[in-house]
């Protein structure tokens, strides 16, 4: 049995949530934002898995590196989402702060990992 670990498990969660909300965007017709929302939100996860194989320590850092800038990226497009109010019936606050908390662990990751180099 794998051991947990809260990036890979949250990430993952994050992917779910967001494949989710995808598929109700493109009920409702929207496909532009709703693709790169997808793209980015669960490329956060693929990453952080990838990371977890790494060959070494700077791979393991560009992986997570990435995760971060995906991280930031699919906070963008959920932020665009809600301020454009092209549904207003969902509520983005808490995956919007779901986003956040990635970020701050991915930050927080990057950053450890880095003054180890």
């Amino acid at each position: 049995m794998e051991k947990p670990n809260v990036i890979k498990d949250k990430s993952y969660q994050f992917a779910v949530e967001i494949t989710r909300l995808y598929k109700t965007l493109q009920v409702q017709n929207e496909y532009v934002l709703s693709k790169q929302l997808v793209r980015a939100g669960t490329s956060i996860g693929a990453n952080v898995e990838e990371a977890t194989a790494a060959q070494n320590g700077k791979d393991f850092y560009s992986k997570m590196a990435i995760a971060s800038k995906e991280a930031r990226e699919a906070r963008y497009w959920l932020r665009l989402l809600k301020d454009s109010k092209i549904n207003e019936k969902i509520d983005f606050a808490g995956t919007l702060k779901k986003s956040e908390e990635l970020i701050n662990l991915l930050t927080a990751i990057v950053k450890k990992t880095d003054s180890k180099k």
